[in-house]
């Protein structure tokens, strides 16, 4: 057994360092335990109100293997586990109406200051983008996206109107795509071709349809570029290459603007990368 699964480990104090466990140890677990790491993995909105025998099913494994495993994650158990979740679930963020009902206790209701500060805080975003942006990643995405013979684009919840705009520009720009919507439930995986590419786009807490859609690209053997959130150490296990985008929000709204930035700019250089 190696030395990453015997070696002493700190209990993870946050959903974060949990995150980042499970990337140290990918690749290394025995295969009960490494399905027991995928599943969690892309079930991470789920684990605070989950069962250990739904966990084991889902992972397609006994109950012993999701204790062990959450033993060599640093817990005593699964209960303790568990409790870093419903903690984190505790202090998520507020839901809309709660939002909303802060803005207008600190007089921020009227529609011109409501402006003013969410300009601010995309320029901030832009700033951020242009600051931070990992040029080495951004030159694999455009080179994987522009060698794929139909490019496949997934995003939920938030992340649709990044997802649905990039299908609008590819369409302009003559690049075959497909957008994944969900429509009736359907996922369109009968699409996902050899040749083909996945560029998915999700935010945390990460949309479970995008994950697995694309683990199944993964397991497929197609190429699966991300587009996220830092540090995005979740996707590092279906996603070849990792764009990652900060949003600073305003009353806990966040905007798309450095997001769309990023999306058209990817966009119209894969476009351009097909033409050459």
């Amino acid at each position: 057994m190696s030395d990453a699964l015997t070696e002493p480990r700190d209990t993870p104090q946050t959903v974060e360092a949990f995150r980042e466990r499970l990337q140290e140890l990918n690749g290394q677990l025995p295969r009960r335990l490494q399905q027991c790491a995928d599943h969690v993995a892309t079930h991470l909105d789920s684990i605070a109100l989950s069962t250990v025998a739904q966990v084991a099913q889902g992972a397609g494994v006994p109950p012993s293997a999701v204790m062990r495993f959450c033993q060599i994650m640093g817990f005593t158990g699964f209960a303790e586990m568990q409790r870093l979740f419903r903690e984190a679930l505790s202090r998520a963020a507020p839901d809309y109406a709660t939002r909303l009902a802060n803005l207008k206790a600190g007089g921020a209701g009227q529609p011109s200051a409501l402006v003013a500060e969410f300009v601010e805080a995309g320029r901030q975003s832009m700033e951020a983008l242009a600051r931070d942006l990992n040029e080495a990643a951004l030159n694999q995405a455009v080179a994987t996206l522009a060698q794929a013979r139909t490019i496949h684009l997934a995003g939920f919840r938030r992340s649709f109107p990044v997802a649905s705009y990039l299908a609008y520009v590819f369409d302009k720009l003559g690049v075959p795509a497909v957008l994944h919507d969900g429509v009736a439930g359907l996922g369109h995986r009968s699409s996902l071709q050899p040749g083909d590419a996945l560029l998915a786009i999700t935010f945390a807490p990460y949309s479970e349809e995008t994950l697995a859609l694309a683990a199944h690209a993964r397991d497929r053997g197609l190429p699966v570029v991300a587009l996220s959130d830092p540090p995005a150490s979740t996707l590092s296990g279906v996603a070849g290459t990792i764009l990652t985008v900060t949003e600073i929000d305003f009353g806990a709204f966040r905007s798309l603007s450095a997001v769309i930035a990023l999306a058209l700019s990817l966009a119209v250089a894969v476009a351009a990368r097909r033409e050459t």
